[in-house]
């Protein structure tokens, strides 16, 4: 399954401070299968990781030891998403 999390920044400069660590966190469980795709707002006021996990749980746990989270630099909101298929006929 996929699951979104939306980061937005709460702490503009703890952010700047953690953002290195929080690549090389998202790049590393990339390069274990964990991590489908990840990115800035265009706006600079956040982003987006999607997860690909077992469960909801396992998701959870993957996003809540994102250092911009530990840290307090952004929050979370993590929903189950269902992509479309394209073509859809």
């Amino acid at each position: 399954m996929l699951y979104a999390a939306f980061l937005p920044i709460v702490n503009q400069e703890l952010n700047a401070q953690v953002r290195p660590a929080h690549l090389t966190y998202i790049n590393d469980l990339y390069k274990q299968g964990k991590v489908f795709m990840a990115g800035p707002f265009t706006d600079k006021l956040g982003g987006l990781v999607i997860y690909k996990a077992d469960s909801l749980e396992e998701a959870r746990q993957l996003a809540e030891a994102d250092p911009v989270v530990v840290e307090g630099a952004r929050t979370l909101e993590l929903r189950e998403w269902s992509p479309l298929e394209f073509p859809l006929s």
